[in-house]
């Protein structure tokens, strides 16, 4: 076969193949056992479906990899040699008939802070899998079914360091967000930023509901997409089996708009079999691919878990918080030598609140190890905040153990024209895919003039395209020199703008304070400079928020230079502004987030995430008076409750939702002894919790216990893969009230069943809720269940329900 490369932009729309799980069932699959064990029992089999998609006309074979990571398989196979084997197969059916695509899958844990796996580790464990696929004969690596976007990075990032085949990534999209809070626009803005080759989504979505995604991403797209929607979703037949029920011509003419939309390859998921593709390729026929155009022109992104800050000439100018920076903060400084972040969180906080799209972290302090402290405040502010960050340092080791951390696209601030520096730093941020400002100095002397500074961009410019390096990660530093010492110094900055934007469209940047060092009355210098470097091209300036002035130069510039539609922005934020009253009443004035205005601090504490911090303000409840018991009662629990609201309006994701359930859970842990010493507190009610037999998926599982102990229960936590009869047995000796099971697959799903069955033959009136991707409520009433829930939230108030 050609280079897959070589397909990516001609004028043809392509096919990949479709599900295999209930294809391998109907072949003999067994209950519970994953296909990629199996595949190695039954090679045949696997080796007849991917020849029944060849037959229907399939350009691209998926292998049967897809749970073959090491968290995945355990000690069963060897995660190399099976992927190797499966990859193989799928190489001998393809020929030069078909790509082979590389799948690869979620391992089922979390990257920190979210989980236990570091960020690193993670890529470990896909490295290994994926060199399995690489030597079995893989045409590209194709990352599936992703909902965490650090997990998709993983992916990138260890196919990168093991080959150099090009890289597919698709995720799977709960209506306008994953599981953990990426939309379809960042996700692509991060695969993007990384040169990722080919963009997708598959699964939880059948074709009609699946469009939306990609039109949600297609502003910015300049990425081939796939779409690989599912034969619907999963129900019981009257027989009580998974099946799915668009068949394949609805299919067909439902999923044939995915070309009208742009889409290069398209598939299919979950119940989709040969005839489904063979019908979507009759369909499609021979309708050439129309490449997208995109509509919005930011020069630049940057990105974290859930939020996307476009950087660019038509769009909002960036303020890039610089308090988290201990040069001149004794406490700030102090702390860090300690290694204590309550300052460097509240700066962040404050920042946040008062509109602040990007945060700049520097720990470069007398006495502190930064390869240390600047990664785990970095992955302390992700857990904490959704807002990107700008990963500041001069240790090129310290900047990379940041980007070892980082979820999304940060920014590096920044790469100079120190020799080696470049070749250091910049292959760096090309694989993590992360925007760096190009800062253009040499040695220990100034650039004064703009013709110096251009000189070093365009040195710094040759050496990045040698080093393959997109201009998409480049954002320049103008540099804004003192005009006390050097009155043309605006003026050069001001010619560097305008250079970087007509001749290079590179945006740029600027450390806003240093244009007035040394003069009086500094922040109308500041605002009148930002004003003017704004009309010269300047796209994001580093800066203190809680300027008032700096907040009114900047939205007043912003409606002058018409970025600001119908002025509204700026009509929200100055509608009651009078001469001389400045606009920082207020984090609410500033745009920012006044969510906890009102609560009691433990209260807010909680709704925050503010896990470090709930502690000490439950120590000043409890020297204040309040019992131990109305903490729980009328602080704790109306925080966490406020959480789940947010939750269910998709104002908080999985991340947020998890870092608050941690704090509430710190907070219990101090609270413990003196509950267990309250002769008034009430027996908790039980829940026995487990993931069914044969099913070794525990994140949703782990999480609804979490909230299930913040919401007054007591848990019993039985792990994964638990047969029924252990789990009702457990039920029995704890006196349990409810059982709670969870399954991922539909394979499994089934096995929800028997411990229904037992429960009833024991006459136990425990009862028996049941969750996970899979659940419907036909699927509930079929076997029996007393409830049925897809997220933690809606499982916690089932469980309130029936014990009420």
């Amino acid at each position: 076969m050609p280079d897959f490369r070589s397909i990516l932009h001609d004028d043809k729309v392509y096919f990949f193949d479709g599900g295999y799980g209930t294809l391998l069932q109907s072949r003999g699959l067994p209950a519970g056992l994953s296909p990629e064990l199996w595949g190695l029992e039954a090679p045949d089999v696997i080796r007849g479906v991917h020849q029944d998609y060849i037959d229907a006309g399939a350009n691209v074979l998926t292998t049967n990899t897809f749970g073959g990571s090491r968290p995945k398989l355990g000690n069963d196979a060897d995660p190399y040699e099976l992927n190797k084997r499966m990859t193989e197969i799928a190489r001998q059916v393809a020929g030069d008939n078909a790509f082979v695509a590389a799948s690869i899958g979620p391992t089922g844990h979390f990257v920190e802070p979210l989980g236990d796996l570091t960020f690193r580790e993670l890529v470990d464990i896909y490295k290994e899998q994926i060199k399995g696929c690489v030597d079995g004969g893989a045409d590209l690596i194709l990352g599936e079914t992703h909902f965490d976007l650090a997990e998709a990075k993983a992916v990138v990032i260890a196919a990168r360091l093991v080959c150099d085949l090009p890289v597919a990534m698709s995720m799977t999209f709960e209506g306008t967000a994953s599981l953990t809070g990426t939309s379809p626009l960042t996700f692509v803005d991060t695969m993007q930023n990384m040169g990722v080759e080919l963009i997708g989504t598959n699964c939880s979505a059948g074709p009609e509901q699946m469009q939306d995604t990609l039109r949600a991403w297609a502003p910015r797209l300049e990425t081939p997409t796939f779409a690989e929607a599912n034969a619907g979703l999963p129900e019981l037949n009257d027989d009580g089996d998974t099946v799915f029920r668009l068949p394949p011509e609805p299919f067909a003419e439902q999923a044939c708009k995915f070309a009208e939309l742009g889409a290069k390859f398209i598939g299919g998921c979950c119940g989709t079999t040969p005839d489904h593709i063979r019908a979507l390729r009759a369909k499609v026929g021979d309708t050439a691919w129309q490449k997208p155009q995109k509509t919005d022109d930011a020069q630049l992104v940057l990105t974290s878990r859930s939020i996307s800050v476009p950087v660019g000439f038509n769009h909002p100018g960036v303020i890039i918080g610089e308090r988290i920076n201990p040069t001149g903060k004794k406490q700030l400084t102090a702390e860090l030598q300690e290694g204590v972040f309550t300052e460097a969180l509240r700066f962040a906080g404050e920042q946040v609140d008062l509109g602040a799209p990007v945060l700049d972290v520097n720990v470069g302090a007398p006495l502190v190890d930064e390869r240390i402290l600047l990664p785990e405040l970095v992955k302390t502010l992700n857990g904490r905040f959704q807002t990107p960050l700008s990963i500041d340092s001069n240790d090129a080791a310290a900047v990379e153990a940041g980007l070892w951390v980082y979820p999304g696209s940060p920014l590096v601030n920044s790469i100079s024209g120190e020799p080696g520096k470049m070749e250091e730093l910049g292959p760096l941020c090309k694989l993590f895919g992360a925007p760096f400002i190009l800062l253009p100095i040499v040695g220990k002397k100034l650039p004064v003039t703009a013709t110096e500074r251009l000189n070093v961009i365009a040195d710094l410019l040759a050496q990045a395209d040698s080093l393959g390096i997109p201009r998409r990660l480049i954002m320049v530093d103008a540099l804004a020199l003192t005009v006390s010492s050097k009155p043309d110094a605006a003026r050069h900055s001001f010619e560097v703008m305008r250079y970087c934007r007509e001749k290079w469209n590179l945006p740029t940047t600027i450390g806003l304070s240093n244009i007035s060092f040394g003069l009086p009355a500094r922040e109308l210098l500041n605002s009148t400079f930002l004003s003017v470097s704004m009309a010269s091209g300047l796209c994001s300036f580093i800066s203190n928020p809680n300027s008032a002035r700096i907040q009114e130069a900047l939205h007043t510039t912003e409606v002058l230079l018409n970025r600001d539609p119908q002025a509204e922005r700026y009509i929200g934020k100055f509608s009651d502004w009078t001469s001389g009253q400045g606009s920082q009443s207020s984090p609410a004035a500033s745009g920012g987030s006044s969510d906890t205005d009102g609560l009691a601090p433990v209260q807010a504490a909680v709704v925050k995430g503010n896990k470090d911090g709930i502690v000490a303000l439950v120590e000043t409840e409890l020297d204040a008076g309040t019992a131990a018991m109305d903490i729980v009662n009328d602080l704790l629990i109306p925080g966490i409750l406020a959480v789940g609201d947010k939750y269910e309006r998709k104002e908080y994701f999985l991340p947020q939702l998890l870092q608050s359930a941690e704090t509430m859970q710190t907070a219990f842990e101090r609270l413990k002894p003196l509950l267990e010493e309250d002769d008034t507190a009430t027996a908790k009610p039980v829940v026995v919790m487990a993931t069914v037999e044969g099913d070794i998926h525990d994140i949703g599982k782990n999480i609804v216990c979490l909230m299930l102990k913040n919401y007054g229960f007591e848990v019993i936590d039985l792990g994964k893969d638990v047969p029924a009869e252990r789990i009702v047995d457990a039920a029995s000796e704890h006196k349990a009230d409810i059982i709670g099971l969870s399954a991922l697959m539909t394979t499994t799903m089934v096995r929800m069943e028997d411990t229904v069955k037992l429960v009833r033959e024991r006459g136990m009136d425990t009862k028996v809720i049941i969750g996970g991707a899979v659940v419907t409520e036909k699927f509930c009433n079929a076997i029996q269940a007393d409830g049925w829930s897809t997220d933690a939230v809606k499982a916690v108030k089932l469980a309130q329900s029936l014990i009420q």
